[in-house]
This record gives structure tokens, sequence and C-alpha cells, in this order.
């Protein structure tokens, strides 16, 4: 997934946070972060140990489909204390249709968020402009990221990025938007919980355009030698805040005029 940056953590010891989080999904059983053990973690370490996690579940097999990228919203950029988004891995089976019923027991803690899918029409390797990432866009889907936290709290943002940015499912909506149908920023979205609305919001939060958090990937997937490849998928970030996903949930992202998007957890 990427080479090594500054190095806090000896590599046995990156080693060994990536097969404490790798248990932690296997066994649907919260682990203290890697940040409990190694306190002057950094961000590089982070993105290492996400690497390992990845690399040990293709070369069993399991393939990628596309990236995500998350804490592109300044208020939890805030509340994280980190200035920048980041990035995390998504793999063929963590996508579902809309209408899935997901058992809650697959997971530790999920909750859901509700965001823009980019699906890419073309590769893009960074550095990019909006423009550009608009261009290379073949349609964009509206979506329910599931995610789901292996590392306990108190779990500080290293923890996160090591977890894959706590990448758990995506629940794909039909309706297709072309760039050029909409001014993005504008696209809102309420998400509801059992029929009650939990949350609204504009895709405007999403670093004041959802393409931004495109441009932003491919200018950070550079920096580690890699390229978002034609087809594969770009969660944006969500524009409303964490709902969560218990047993018996049922949850409908409704995106106006783009349509609605369905999840319930058994």
């Amino acid at each position: 997934m990427g080479r090594a940056g500054a190095v806090m953590i000896p590599e046995e010891g990156r080693r060994a946070a990536s097969r404490s989080l790798l248990a932690a999904e296997r066994d649907r059983r919260q682990v203290p972060g890697p940040s409990r053990s190694w306190p002057d973690i950094t961000l590089d370490d982070a993105y290492a140990i996400a690497a390992m996690g990845i690399a040990s579940k293709l070369a069993q097999g399991a393939e990628l489909r596309g990236r995500k990228v998350g804490l592109t919203s300044r208020a939890m950029q805030r509340s994280s204390a980190i200035d920048e988004p980041d990035f995390g891995v998504l793999l063929a089976d963590m996508f579902f249709e809309d209408g899935a019923r997901i058992a809650r027991d697959a997971y530790c803690v999920p909750r859901v968020e509700m965001e823009l899918a980019f699906v890419m029409g073309r590769s893009l390797v960074g550095p990019v402009t909006r423009a550009e990432v608009l261009a290379a866009t073949d349609h964009i889907l509206p979506a329910i990221e599931l995610i789901d936290a292996r590392a306990e709290d108190p779990r500080t943002v290293f923890d996160t990025v090591s977890d894959n940015g706590a990448a758990a499912g995506v629940i794909l909506g039909s309706d297709k938007m072309r760039p050029t149908d909409v001014d993005l920023r504008w696209v809102g979205g309420i998400l509801e919980s059992n029929g009650a609305v939990e949350e609204t919001g504009l895709a405007a939060g999403v670093l004041g355009h959802p393409a931004d958090a495109v441009v932003w990937l491919a200018d950070k997937l550079a920096g580690f030698g890699q390229t978002i490849e034609a087809g594969e998928l770009v969660l944006t970030g969500s524009f409303v805040r964490p709902v969560w996903a218990e047993a018996g949930t049922v949850i409908v992202a409704d995106f106006g005029d783009w349509g609605t998007v369905h999840v319930s957890f058994t």
C-alpha cells in the first residue's frame, strides 16, 4: 500500500500492531490501538501498519476495489487534532447492495455515514486539479459507509489510520450522477434511523467540494507511489456525523433527487 516514512515504531512493532488489529476484526473484539504501546507513533507508522494488514488480506485472495477518504470535515479534523484527511482501502467483500440486511454481530461497534462515491472512468496520478478529477470521473453514486473501530477507546487518529481508516462496508445506491449534472456542493442528505431524522448535511462539508477529497487522495497516494485506477470507487467522506447501527436498526440515507440508500442491521 505504500512505502514507509518516518520510523518511530520498529518493523516488528508495526507487524505486531497489524496482527492485533486483524485479530480484532476477525474476532469482532476491540483491542488497544498501537498508540497505547507506542505514544510517539507517526502517521507514517500508522499507514505502514494499515498497509501490512491490507497486504495480508490481498495475499489471501482479497480484491482491492477502491479507497475511502475520512476526516474531510473541519469539525472532524479539529476533534481529531489533525489538519488533513486520512484514507483507507476498500476491498470487494466490503460492498453491499442497496437494501442489504447485515448482521450487527459481524462487527465490533458499527456505525454508518452518508457520502458520495466517485467511480473513476480513467486513472488519476497526483498531483491533480478538481477539474481533472471531474473529467476522470465516470459517475457518482449515493452511498452509505459502514465504519467499525477495531481499536478501543481512548482512540487517536493514529489508531484509526492503522485500522485502515475504520473501513468496514459500503452500501451503494443505484441513481447515477454525472459530474456535470449538478453543483456537487449542494447535494444534500437526510440520514434516518428507524424513521427518525438523525443527521442532515450538504456535500460542501467535504473539504468545500467532494471532488477535492479525490484531489487530496490522488496527491497523497502519489507520495506512496500509487495511483487511483480506472474503475476504482472513491468514497469522499461523510458530510454528517456517524450514526450507531445496532441490531434492529433500519437506516435510510435520502439524497433527494439522487435517490435513497437503505440498509438494515439484524
